[in-house]
C-alpha cells in the first residue's frame, strides 16, 4: 500500500479553499445586489490601482486576458455608469478607461463585500493562526524564497 503524496493533498486543499473563497465572495457580492460580476469586480479593482486612466491594452496586460475580454467587461461597466471611455489628451486616437463617481461608490461596496467574505472565511482561526497564515500567504504570493515581491493587484 502506498502512502498518499502530501504535496498532492496540499494542492487539493488549496484548490478547494480557492473554490470556497470564490463561492463566498460571490455570495457576499450578490447580497449587496451591485449587479457586478466577479470579472467586472476584478477589472474595477484593477482600474483603481492605476495612477491615471489606462488604455484597454494596459488593462488586458495587467489582468492577463485578451483585449477582447476587457472590451466586454468595460462595455458592461460603462452601461451601468461605473466607468467611462475618455480620449487620451495627448493622442485622441487612444481611448482610456476611467472610474466614475458611481464606480468609486461600487468599489467601496466591493471592498466591504470582500472584507465580510474574508471575515467569514477566517472566522475559525485564532489571532495567532491568522498571523501565521498572513506570513505563509505572503511567502506564497511573492513566489520567491529570497523574498522578492512581484507586482500585485
Amino acid at each position: 500500500m502506498t502512502t498518499p503524496d502530501p504535496e498532492g493533498l496540499l494542492a487539493e486543499q488549496l484548490l478547494r479553499l480557492t473554490r470556497r473563497v470564490h463561492r463566498i465572495q460571490k455570495r457576499h457580492l450578490e447580497r449587496r445586489d451591485l449587479g457586478i460580476t466577479p470579472a467586472q469586480s476584478r477589472l474595477l479593482r484593477t482600474l483603481a490601482h492605476f495612477g491615471s486612466p489606462p488604455r484597454m491594452a494596459d488593462l488586458a496586460e495587467r489582468l492577463e486576458v485578451v483585449p477582447r475580454a476587457v472590451t466586454s467587461l468595460v462595455d458592461g461597466l460603462e452601461a451601468s455608469g461605473r466607468v467611462r471611455r475618455v480620449p487620451d489628451p495627448a493622442n485622441r486616437r487612444v481611448i482610456r478607461i476611467e472610474v466614475t463617481d458611481e464606480g468609486r461608490k461600487a468599489l467601496r461596496e466591493l471592498r466591504e463585500a470582500r472584507r465580510s467574505a474574508a471575515e467569514e472565511i477566517l472566522a475559525p482561526l485564532t489571532a495567532d493562526q491568522r498571523t501565521l497564515l498572513r506570513g505563509l500567504l505572503d511567502t506564497l504570493i511573492d513566489g520567491d524564497v529570497n523574498g522578492a515581491a512581484e507586482g500585485r493587484c
